[in-house]
C-alpha cells in the first residue's frame, strides 16, 4: 500500500461496544475529530423503541425519523411507540416482536428505521466518516440493518464475530437497490429446511429510494487465517481488517486450542492465537490492529508494524458521550483509580459460546448470587440459535432461555450451565432495563476489555469524567509534529 492508498483512512478507529454503549453522540464525537466513530448496531430496534417509550428526551428520535424517507414508516413507528412525558420506572417497556427468518414487514420497519435514525445522528453536524458495527453471529436483523444504515450514508461497515463471507456482496447488491438473501447457521439442517433470510429493498422503499452508496467493509479477524480466507473467498471486496486480541472487550475468539483454562476458569490463548501481521500485510489491504492498543507509544508501534491505525474500545466506554448510565461509569473510574478493577474472560457467559469478558462488579449480574435469582426468560431473543425442527421448519433456541423450554426444544442441559442473558443486560447497561412481569427490573452485566483497570488515567484527579475527544488527543500525542 502507497501513502497516497491510505491517506484519507483514520488512524483511530472507536470500537462498536455493546447494545448503545457505542451510540449515536459518542460516533458524532469521534468522527468530529476526524477519526472514525462507531455505532453498535446490536438491539438498535429495541433501543429506538425503547428511546421513544422514556418520552425521547431532547426529541432526536423523532427529528431522525422525520428525515426517514418513507414517512409512512416513521409514523407508524411513532404512533406505536413515543410516549409523551415518558413511562414510569415501574411500567415494562413495550415488549417488541423477537426476530427470526420469517421476519414481519413491521419488524423489518423498525430494524432499517432503528439503524438509520443512529447512523443519521451521528452523522448530524459534520462531514467526516461514520461506521457501523455488527456481530456476524446475530444474523437474522442483518439485512435489514445493513439497508437502514445505507439509507443514512454511513460510510464503513464493520463486522466480526463469526466468518462474514456474504456480507460484501449483499452490500453491493443493496447499493443497486437489488434483494438480498443470506444464509444463517442452521442446527440440524437437512435438505427440507429453508436456510435463508430475504429482504427487499424495492418492496420496503416503495420505490422512493434507487441506489445508494457503498460503505466500505472492514472484516474484524482474530487470525491471519481467516483475513485470507476473506480477502480471496469474500462475495465481493473487503476492504480492510481489524486485527483483535484477546483482551480486548465484548465478544472473543475462542482459543484454536480448546479445552485448557487457567486456574479462575478462563479460557487460555497460546502461541496458535498469536497473528502473523507480516502474512496480514501481504493480503495488500489496510489494517489496524484492536485490544491493547490504548496508548500513545503503542498506537506509533502499531503504524510501524504496517498497520493504519489501531482500533481502541474500552478508553472511550467510560467517557462522557459513552451509552453507558453516569453510575457504571462513576463506579469502573473509581475502581480503576483505586486499582480494583477485576476483568475476567467468561468462557460460558455468552449464549454465543464465544469467551465474553465481564468486569465484576457487585449489583451486576457477574455476582453469582445476583445471577442464580434472576428468573430466565427470553423477551429479545438476539443470540437465539436456529434449529431445525423433524418437519422441516426452522424454530429458534437460547441456552439463556428457561431451561425446560429449552429441552423441550433439542437443546442438551450442558449447554445452559452459566449463561447469561446478554440480551437485557447489556440493555440494562445504558439505562433501559426490562420491567419483568414480577416487577423486577433487569440486572447489568459489564464488559471490558482488560484495560479498565486503566481507565482512570483518563479522568483528572478527583473526577470520574472525561471526553471522547480527550481519548483521542492521548492516543495522538506521539504522533504530534
Amino acid at each position: 500500500m502507497t501513502a497516497a492508498m491510505t491517506a484519507d483512512l483514520p488512524i483511530i478507529i472507536q470500537g462498536g461496544m455493546g447494545a448503545a454503549v457505542s451510540d449515536w453522540r459518542l460516533a458524532n464525537a469521534v468522527s468530529r475529530t476526524g477519526q472514525l466513530g462507531v455505532i453498535s448496531g446490536t438491539a438498535l430496534d429495541a433501543i429506538l423503541a425503547r428511546r421513544l417509550q422514556l418520552g425521547d428526551p431532547g426529541g432526536h428520535m423523532r427529528r431522525a425519523l422525520d428525515a426517514f424517507p418513507i414517512p409512512d414508516v416513521a409514523k407508524r413507528i411513532v404512533d406505536k411507540y413515543f410516549i409523551d412525558g415518558g413511562k414510569s420506572d415501574d411500567t415494562p417497556f413495550i415488549t417488541k416482536p423477537m426476530i427470526s427468518h420469517k421476519a414481519s414487514q413491521l419488524t423489518n420497519e423498525l430494524l432499517v428505521a432503528a439503524n438509520f435514525v443512529e447512523v443519521f445522528l451521528a452523522k448530524e453536524g459534520h462531514s467526516n466518516p461514520v461506521g457501523v458495527n455488527f456481530l456476524e453471529k446475530i444474523q437474522v436483523p442483518t439485512l435489514p440493518s445493513l439497508y437502514g444504515s445505507m439509507l443514512a450514508g454511513v460510510d464503513y461497515i464493520l463486522m466480526g464475530a463469526g466468518i462474514p463471507k456474504a456480507i460484501p456482496g449483499i452490500l453491493d447488491r443493496l447499493s443497486q437497490g437489488s434483494d438480498v438473501e443470506m444464509k444463517i447457521d442452521v442446527k440440524g439442517l437437512t435438505d427440507k429446511g429453508d436456510p435463508y433470510v430475504r429482504f427487499s429493498p424495492k418492496k420496503f422503499a416503495q420505490d422512493l429510494v434507487a441506489k445508494l452508496p457503498r460503505p466500505k467493509f472492514l472484516a474484524i479477524v482474530s487470525s491471519h487465517i481467516l483475513a485470507k480466507m476473506l480477502a480471496t473467498k469474500s462475495s465481493g471486496e473487503v476492504n480492510g481488517f481489524v486485527v483483535e486480541l484477546p483482551v480486548a472487550g465484548g465478544h472473543n475468539a475462542p482459543p484454536r486450542k480448546k479445552g485448557e483454562f487457567n486456574e479462575i476458569g478462563e479460557p487460555i490463548y497460546g502461541e496458535r492465537d498469536e497473528v502473523d501481521l507480516d502474512e496480514i500485510a501481504k493480503l495488500g489491504k489496510p489494517f489496524w490492529l484492536a485490544g491493547g492498543y490504548a496508548e500513545p507509544h503503542q498506537v506509533k508501534s502499531a503504524l510501524e508494524a504496517g498497520a493504519v491505525g489501531v482500533q481502541v474500545g474500552t478508553a472511550f466506554a467510560y467517557c462522557n458521550e459513552s451509552g453507558f448510565t453516569r453510575d457504571i461509569k462513576d463506579q469502573v473510574i473509581t475502581q480503576s483509580r483505586d486499582s480494583e478493577v477485576k476483568v475476567y474472560t467468561d468462557a460460558v457467559a455468552s449464549p454465543t459460546g464465544f469467551p465474553f469478558k465481564v468486569i465484576e462488579l457487585e449489583q451486576t449480574l457477574s455476582n453469582p448470587t445476583l445471577y442464580e435469582r434472576r428468573e430466565r426468560i427470553c423477551d429479545l431473543g438476539y443470540l437465539r440459535h436456529a434449529y431445525e425442527r423433524p418437519n422441516g421448519t426452522i424454530g429458534w433456541r437460547c441456552p439463556s432461555e428457561p431451561v425446560d423450554e429449552y429441552l423441550d426444544k433439542g437443546g442438551d442441559l450442558s449447554e445452559t450451565v452459566g449463561r447469561k442473558c446478554l440480551c437485557n443486560s447489556l440493555v440494562a447497561n445504558v439505562g433501559m432495563a426490562q420491567v419483568t412481569p414480577k416487577g423486577v427490573h433487569e440486572e447489568m452485566l459489564i464488559t471490558s476489555g482488560d484495560d479498565a483497570a486503566h481507565v482512570a488515567r483518563f479522568a483528572p484527579e478527583g473526577s470520574t469524567e472525561y471526553s471522547a475527544e480527550h481519548v483521542i488527543n492521548y492516543l495522538l500525542s506521539d504522533l504530534a509534529v
